[in-house]
């Protein structure tokens, strides 16, 4: 069935299905949330560390989507838009709670619908060292340059999304995204350097 909406919705128009599940219809959110569950989750999950936060603040941010009633501002993509409300979510989070400084050095794979019993041993070790190494990598990112990068690798959000997203310059994310790339080169090409990072 919903392949069937796929079909009849240019994948681009989330705001068209915004406004289906609006008037009822529930396999209209069903296909915005199966566009963009993966990637929200990663940007929380890599943005704060700690893969319980990142599914609190998720499920806050749908249900959040879910019992308003109002549609995103008709210049503002729905992507943004839910990036923006789960950004939030995490930011009250913090000011709430505190900033928790201890961050994970992997991820919950079973919160990312990894199968751990799939593949050789070898291979799920290597992908296991490989995810530490980034999130290690990550970690010591400044923040915005952080989000910048999770924003565009995990959101796929333009330069111009993420500046209107952060209220940020352009030229500001640019840099950000420049210097965050570079770092992450730097730590995932040298092993040495990763380590330093995660001990």
């Amino acid at each position: 069935m919903t392949d069937n909406l796929s079909v009849t919705v240019p994948a681009d128009d989330d705001a068209a299905l915004l406004r289906r599940y609006r008037q009822g219809d529930a396999e209209a959110f069903a296909l915005l949330y199966q566009r963009h569950r993966l990637g929200l989750f990663r940007f929380l999950c890599g943005l704060c560390g700690d893969p319980t936060l990142a599914e609190e603040v998720f499920q806050d941010t749908w249900l959040s989507l879910v019992r308003s009633d109002s549609l995103q501002r008709e210049k503002v993509l729905f992507k943004t838009w839910l990036y923006q409300i789960a950004r939030n979510r995490l930011i009250d989070h913090w000011r709430k709670h505190g900033r928790r400084l201890s961050l994970q050095d992997a991820y919950d794979e079973r919160l990312h619908d990894a199968p751990d019993d799939e593949g050789d041993p070898e291979q799920q070790l290597g992908l296991s060292r490989d995810r530490q190494r980034l999130q290690a990598a990550l970690d010591d990112l400044p923040l915005e340059q952080r989000e910048v990068f999770l924003l565009r690798a995990q959101g796929e959000l333009e330069l111009q999304e993420i500046a209107e997203l952060t209220h940020t310059p352009a030229e500001t994310v640019k840099s950000r995204l420049r210097y965050a790339l570079h770092k992450l080169r730097r730590l995932l090409a040298d092993p040495a350097a990763a380590k330093e990072v995660s001990a």
